[in-house]
């Protein structure tokens, strides 16, 4: 049966209160069925909600606006404006020139007079050598490798999600153990408490089997802790914030494809497709395009520009005027910054590619410590599950020893957490293969 969204289950849960209590009055204590939490409800509900998902999509969308910056500068640039002035119109007269209508001296006056000035100007970059256009290239590289984050930070979520929500699903089954084991003390401690009674065996072993059955009742209260913490740490791998009330289905994390195969293969793919080698990749050609841009430089920019208004002392007033300009920038003493630039934008690139060749030493140790995890963790299960069986045999001969007075209070309480130590140990081996295989899967670059 397909497992239900939270949502669904509260209504179904509600539906079925209402229903239950109209058709029978006398039992209005309806117990509603737990709420059950599947992996891939978990893996869904983090990839809509984790806010580390909208960190990366953020970083993405401001890269897009950094790429469209940069191809602004290739595009033509059309600007309108519009002014109004008034201002004193008294001559000044230059040296070694005339004063107006022959006079020694230039009069001045507080009087001004308007102007209206309204037009287009437009320029147009025609040839920079490459310059501008490897800027472009190069923040538009660098907006595919944030895209790449984005799959980075998914892989994370969902790694942190698996492995929460199996760390939970460990200590609901040491819950298990816990109930196991304190059903058990409360058996022994019925035994014991006949034998006493009947005088078979000595007053010490009903204090001994009070003492088991408290601390198997701490136990099961510390067991129960731990898995309400377990789901509240699940809730924030998830990114919701929402009650603990649920429970967590019984599943496995099957198999990963080509875990018992060779390294090698398994290396090969995840330097192919794991996002951090892309992003890296990306990276790496995103700062070799800034290094061209930077060399380009040093070379002359021509470009056009041009514009036409319409000015005059009032609105009904004007006269039109129109400029075109053809330039050629030539740079020639920049203070050294171009080459600094240069210098900067090696640096970058020795860095990158040196983070690429750390990053391939990364994922052959991921891939190596996911493998022989569950490579150790299928053996301990193996032996945890001997061990298991050996530890109830053997439980179960200590009960019947104890029952016909040949066995000792010690030996029954030993045999016991002999069980609870070793199916703790088996809960502990499951644990590690499911983050293992989380391991491995992350590490290969599957979510």
């Amino acid at each position: 049966m397909k497992s239900l969204s939270f949502a669904g289950l509260c209504l179904i849960g509600i539906a079925a209160s209402g229903a239950a209590r109209a058709d029978d009055e006398a039992a209005p204590d309806v117990v509603a069925t737990a709420q059950v939490l599947t992996l891939a409800e978990a893996l869904r509900a983090a990839h809509a909600h984790q806010p580390t998902l909208e960190l990366a999509r953020g970083t993405l969308t401001t890269d897009v606006g950094l790429a469209d910056q940069a191809r602004a500068a290739l595009l033509p640039q059309l600007n309108g404006n519009a002014s109004y002035t008034r201002a004193t119109s008294n001559f000044v007269p230059q040296p070694g020139g005339t004063v107006p209508n022959g006079n020694q001296a230039a009069t001045s006056s507080f009087a001004t007079t308007p102007l209206w000035r309204v037009g287009l100007s437009a320029s147009q970059l025609i040839y920079d050598f490459g310059e501008s256009i490897n800027r472009w290239k190069a923040a538009r590289t660098a907006t595919d490798a944030a895209g790449e984050s984005i799959h980075i930070a998914e892989a994370q979520v969902a790694y942190n999600a698996r492995v929460a929500f199996f760390t939970a699903r460990a200590d609901k089954d040491l819950v298990g153990v816990a109930h196991e084991t304190l059903a058990n003390q409360e058996k022994h401690l019925g035994q014991v408490k006949g034998f006493v009674e009947v005088g078979t065996h000595p007053q010490i072993d009903l204090t001994q089997a009070r003492a088991d059955r408290a601390t198997a009742q701490l136990q099961l209260i510390n067991a129960e802790n731990a898995y309400a913490v377990a789901k509240a740490v699940l809730n924030q791998a998830m990114g919701v914030e929402r009650s603990i009330d649920y429970d967590l289905s019984d599943e496995e994390l099957p198999a990963v494809q080509g875990e018992e195969g060779g390294v090698e293969t398994l290396v090969d793919e995840a330097k192919h497709v794991r996002p951090e080698m892309v992003n890296l990749r990306l990276s790496t050609e995103s700062q070799a395009l800034s290094l061209r841009s930077a060399h380009d430089m040093i070379w002359p920019n021509l470009g056009v520009s041009g514009s036409v208004n319409e000015s005059g002392p009032a609105l009904d007033r004007t006269t039109w005027n129109f400029a075109g300009l053809v330039t050629l920038s030539i740079p020639l003493l920049q203070g050294g910054a171009i080459h600094a630039q240069i210098l900067q934008a090696q640096g970058q690139l020795a860095q990158i590619k040196a983070q690429l060749t750390v990053e391939q030493q990364q994922v052959r140790l991921d891939v190596e410590q996911a493998r022989l995890g569950i490579r150790a963790a299928k053996g301990a299960i193996a032996a945890a599950e001997d061990a298991l069986a050996n530890t109830r045999d053997r439980l179960r001969l200590a009960e019947g020893r104890y029952a016909t007075g040949v066995g000792s209070i010690i030996e029954l309480g030993d045999a016991q957490l002999a069980l609870t130590t070793t199916s703790a140990q088996r809960v502990q081996a499951q644990y590690q293969l499911y983050t293992a295989r989380a391991q491995l899967l992350k590490a290969l670059g599957r979510n």
